[in-house]
């Protein structure tokens, strides 16, 4: 069974994000009174006492200009929180934020939307993942909150 990994967002686009983020806005760091809010750059959920920042990010933007796709209309950016200074990143290897209902939607190699699914069962995004994948056209997938539709990680062809 392949062992898919969830990709947080990279140091180069978290200074990039920690100067200006995706809607052109600074950053307004605060300090994370209750904890709980989803880290982008370590995959974790905050701790109360944090300073942490919410931030415009368009995924399939940055990963297009990594690639060379045209994401076209689907180029959307939406809210994200990340340390507001250096972390470490993820401590481990286990898929993050998999205790909700999930979507996992996948794109193309010239960043087009092939569908998705809702995953509601947290052993279910190792399969959701193989099923996406089996198909060749399926370049990347996007793992999100089913409630607010937020990104939460991106997940490559292995």
């Amino acid at each position: 069974m392949t062992t898919y990994t969830a990709r947080p967002l990279t140091p180069t686009t978290l200074k990039a994000l920690r100067s200006r983020d995706d809607a052109g806005r600074p950053l307004l760091p605060f300090t994370d009174a209750e904890g709980g809010a989803p880290l982008r750059c370590c995959l974790r959920r905050s701790t109360p006492g944090e300073r942490i920042a919410l931030v415009s990010y368009a995924p399939l933007r940055r990963w297009a200009a990594e690639t060379g796709a045209d994401p076209g209309a689907y180029d959307e950016q939406g809210p994200v929180f990340i340390h507001a200074d250096d972390c470490p990143g993820p401590a481990g290897t286990a898929l993050p934020f998999t205790n909700a209902h999930r979507t996992v939607r996948r794109y193309s190699t010239d960043g087009r939307i092939l569908g998705g699914c809702l995953v509601e069962d947290p052993n279910a995004f190792e399969p959701a993942f193989a099923e996406a994948f089996a198909d060749p056209k399926v370049a990347l997938v996007q793992v999100r909150a089913v409630e607010f539709g937020c990104f939460l990680y991106e997940v490559r062809r292995p």
